[in-house]
C-alpha cells in the first residue's frame, strides 16, 4: 500500500540547507606589483573548486596528512549544489542477488567509446569505496529493510545500477562532503576565484586568483597569489558555454585557463544535450518521472494559439506517449534515437518547434490527447503498474512515484500541478575536458582534474556515473599525492609569479575593450547554433573561423571591467573565447576526418545515410552522418601552443586483464607504493 512521505521530510530533502563556512585569515606574507599589495598564501594542496568532487579530494588529501586550501567562487554555486534531475542519479556497482562484475560495469561506463579502458575499470573497482564512504559520512541513500540499496535502471544502463536520494542527490552528497571538510578543518576562501595558473620550468605552482573577500589588503581588483604544491582542478562544466543551458548561472569551469597554461585537453567534441527548463526560470534536468508520467507536451505561439506537436512527428497517441515515457531512462539525445520514431524524435520535434519561435511546455493537469492507460507499450504500462501509479492524471502519478520532483519546483516558484511548465533542450554536461591518467593528472605536472573538468567521460555513459567518476578520482589523486609527496615551493623564482601577476593585472584593469556581454552573446548564440546537439556540418569550420577571430580580438584588444568588484569577468570570458575556439576546433577536425553522429550530436549532412522518421513533418534537413565505429577506439586530444592548437587522434588507453592481478605477485608493489608509479602495470 502507498505511504505518503510527510511534508518535513520532502523538505529535509529538497531545501537542503548547508554548513556555514567561517573566515579564514589573510596572510601577512604578499607581494607589491606596480604599486599593488597582492596577498600570498601557501599551501601543500590547493582545490580549485567545491563541488563534489572538489570537496572529495579536500578531505582525502586532509586525512591523508597534507595541508589543503579550498578556492571556490562560490562554495554552494555549482552544478553539484544546485543542479539536479527528478531523482537525481548515482551509479556504481550494483549489489544484485549474483553480485557485480566490474569488468563488465567498466565495459558499460565505456561502451559509448572513446574512454580509456583503464579509466572505466578505475572508476568501476572505485564505486564501492567511494560509494560507502559517503555513506559512512551519512548521505542518506534508501534501502530496503534488509539493508540492500535500492536500485533502478537509468540511461546508458542495462542492468540497475542506479540509485538516488531524490532531486538533490549532489547537494546532499556536498552538504556531508562539506561538513567533513570543516571537521577537518580545512580552509575553504569562498569568494576566491583562479582565474590564471601559475607555471615554473613546466610545473604548476598554484594559481592567481581573484577573491572578493580580501577587503583592502586585496587591493581593488582583490587579486592574490596562491602558491602550491599541487592544485587540482575540480571546477565542473563550462556551463555559460552555451545560450541553451541548464547549468545554474555562473557556471564557467576552468578548462579555458589549463588549456590557457598548456594543459592537453581530449574529447572536446563529446557534450551531453537533453530536456530541461530553461535559465531564464529554474534551470533542472527532466528526465525520470517527469516524463515516466506522460504529461502533455505542447507549444504555444505569439497569439497564445497551443498546439500538440507530437501527433505531427508519431503516427499513434500511444507511439507518442510511449516515447515521452521513454524519455525518463533514454533522456540524452541520440541521433540514432531519431530513427525508427524511437524517443529522441521527442527531442528533435521540440527543437523544430523552437526554431519556429514557439515555447515548449509540460502540462502535468492533463493528459495528452488520444492518452489511455491502457493504450500504452508494456515497458510504460508495466512501471505505471509496478510503481501503483496507474492513475488519473500525470500529476498524481508524479505524486505517487516521486513527489519530491513536485516539491523541487514549488521550492522555486513554480505550481506544477496547476502551472504548465516552458523547457528547451539544453546542454548539460561536457564529457571531454582535462586529459589525466588512472590518478588524475595531467600533462602539466602538478596539476590535476577530477570531476567534470576532467576528460575521462567518453562519448555515453550510464546516467549517475559521472558523480561515482568524482568520487572515485577524489580519492585516487589524494592517495597519490600521499604517495608522492607534496614539494614545497619556499624558494619560487620570483620573476615568474611576479610577471604573472603583472600580466594579470592589466587585465584586471582595463578600461577600454569588448564588453563582455559582446563576447558572451557571440559565444554562447555559435556555440548553440552551430554546435548543439543538431550539428551541420557544412557550418562548422566557418564556425571554428569566427570563434578565431573572436578570441583574437578579445584578446588583442581586451575586455572592458565595468568596475573593480567584477574584475575576474575579463579572464572569464578570456578563457571561454579560447574553450569555444578549442571545440570548434575540435569539431572541425573531427568532421573533416570523416566523423559522424554519435553521443548527443547529430551531424546533419546532405550526403548522410540516415534520416529521422516522422509521421507528418519533412526531417530532409535534419539527415545525418553514420558513427563510424573505428573512430570509437580514438580519442582526439589538443593542446595550446599560445598561437595555435595541435591536434592529435590518439588510442583509447588498453586494460590488461584483471584475471592476471594475483594476490602474492603484487602485494609488495602496494607494500612500498610502486603501485603509484609512472610505469608500474600488474602482470
Amino acid at each position: 500500500m502507498p505511504i505518503d512521505v510527510p511534508q518535513r521530510i520532502l523538505d529535509a530533502l529538497t531545501r537542503v540547507d548547508m554548513p556555514a563556512i567561517p573566515d579564514h585569515p589573510v596572510p601577512d606574507e604578499s607581494l607589491v606589483v606596480d604599486g599593488v599589495r597582492l596577498p600570498v598564501f601557501r599551501t601543500g594542496v590547493l582545490v580549485v573548486g567545491s563541488g563534489a568532487a572538489g570537496l572529495r579530494a579536500a578531505i582525502e588529501s586532509a586525512r591523508a596528512g597534507l595541508s589543503v586550501l579550498v578556492a571556490s567562487m562560490s562554495p554552494y554555486g555549482g552544478t553539484s549544489a544546485c543542479s539536479g534531475s527528478d531523482k537525481q542519479t548515482l551509479h556504481t556497482a550494483g549489489t544484485s542477488n549474483k553480485g557485480d562484475n566490474y569488468a563488465k560495469l567498466a565495459a558499460d561506463i565505456g561502451a559509448g567509446g572513446a574512454m580509456d579502458l583503464d579509466q572505466a575499470y578505475v572508476e568501476a573497482v572505485g564505486s564501492i569505496g567511494a560509494f560507502a564512504g559517503l555513506q559512512y559520512l551519512g548521505l542518506p541513500l534508501p534501502t530496503d529493510r534488509f539493508g540492500a540499496v535500492l536500485r533502478y535502471q537509468t540511461d546508458h544502463d542495462e542492468v540497475g545500477r542506479a540509485t538516488s536520494c531524490g532531486p538533490r542527490t549532489s547537494r546532499l552528497m556536498v552538504k556531508v562532503l562539506a561538513e567533513e571538510a570543516l571537521r577537518l578543518g580545512v580552509p575553504i576562501r569562498r569568494r576566491c576565484e583562479a582565474v590564471r595558473l601559475l607555471t615554473d620550468a613546466g610545473r604548476c605552482i598554484g594559481c592567481i586568483a581573484v577573491d572578493r573577500e580580501l577587503g583592502a589588503s586585496g587591493g581593488p581588483q582583490g587579486l592574490c597569489v596562491i602558491l602550491a604544491g599541487a592544485t587540482v582542478l575540480a571546477t565542473g562544466g563550462p556551463g555559460e558555454l552555451y545560450r541553451d543551458s541548464v547549468y545554474p548561472r555562473h557556471c564557467y569551469g576552468s578548462l579555458g585557463m589549463a588549456i590557457e597554461a598548456g594543459a592537453e585537453v581530449v574529447n572536446l567534441t563529446e557534450s551531453q544535450f537533453g530536456i530541461g527548463t530553461r535559465r531564464q526560470e529554474f534551470p533542472w534536468n527532466l528526465s525520470g518521472t517527469y516524463v515516466q508520467v506522460v504529461p502533455r507536451v505542447f507549444s504555444i505561439d505569439a497569439a497564445g494559439t497551443e498546439r500538440e506537436f507530437l501527433s505531427e512527428w508519431y503516427r499513434s497517441p500511444r507511439e507518442a506517449a510511449s516515447n515521452v515515457f521513454r524519455k525518463g531512462y533514454q533522456w540524452p539525445f541520440h541521433a540514432s534515437r531519431t530513427l525508427g520514431f524511437g524517443s529522441s524524435l521527442v527531442d528533435l520535434a521540440i527543437h523544430h518547434e523552437s526554431r519556429l519561435g514557439r515555447t515548449v511546455c509540460l502540462d502535468f493537469t492533463r493528459n495528452p490527447s488520444g492518452f489511455s492507460l491502457d493504450d500504452l507499450d508494456d515497458d510504460a504500462r508495466a512501471y505505471l503498474a509496478n510503481n501503483e501509479a496507474l492513475l488519473a492524471t500525470p500529476i498524481e502519478r508524479l505524486r505517487r512515484m516521486n513527489p519530491l520532483a513536485i516539491e523541487l519546483y514549488r521550492m522555486h516558484g513554480t505550481d506544477i500541478a496547476t502551472q504548465p511548465l516552458p523547457f528547451n533542450v539544453n546542454n548539460q554536461h561536457m564529457n571531454g575536458g582535462v586529459a589525466v591518467d588512472i590518478w588524475g593528472r595531467s600533462s602539466v605536472s602538478g596539476l590535476y582534474a577530477v570531476g567534470e573538468v576532467a576528460g575521462t567521460h567518453g562519448v555515453t555513459r550510464p546516467g549517475g556515473a559521472a558523480l561515482n567518476a568524482g568520487q572515485v578520482m577524489g580519492v585516487r589523486v589524494a592517495r597519490h599525492l600521499r604517495s608522492h609527496g607534496v614539494p614545497r615551493f619556499d624558494a619560487v623564482a620570483p620573476a615568474v609569479v611576479l610577471a604573472a601577476a603583472r600580466e594579470a593585472l592589466v587585465i584586471a584593469r582595463a578600461a577600454d575593450g569588448m564588453s563582455v556581454s559582446a563576447v558572451r552573446d557571440e559565444i554562447q548564440a555559435r556555440m548553440s547554433d552551430h554546435a548543439g546537439f543538431i550539428c551541420p556540418v557544412g557550418e562548422v569550420a566557418g564556425a571554428a573561423a569566427a570563434a578565431t577571430a573572436l578570441r583574437q580580438r578579445a584578446w588583442r584588444d581586451g575586455i572592458a571591467v565595468a568596475s573593480p568588484e567584477r574584475a575576474a569577468e575579463p579572464f572569464r570570458w578570456r578563457h571561454m573565447a579560447l574553450l569555444s575556439q578549442a571545440v570548434l576546433t575540435a569539431l572541425d577536425a573531427y568532421v573533416q576526418a570523416g566523423g559522424g553522429s554519435r553521443g548527443a550530436r547529430a551531424y546533419c549532412d546532405p550526403s548522410g545515410p540516415d534520416v529521422p522518421q516522422a509521421h507528418r513533418v519533412d526531417c530532409t534537413a535534419y539527415r545525418f552522418r553514420r558513427e563510424s565505429s573505428e573512430q570509437r577506439r580514438e580519442k582526439l586530444t589538443l593542446r595550446w601552443d599560445a598561437a595555435a592548437f595541435g591536434l592529435a587522434a590518439q588510442p583509447v588507453r588498453g586494460m590488461e586483464d584483471p584475471g592476471r592481478i594475483f594476490f602474492e605477485k603484487n602485494w609488495a608493489p602496494y607494500l612500498t607504493d610502486a603501485v603509484y608509479g609512472d610505469g608500474f602495470r600488474h602482470g
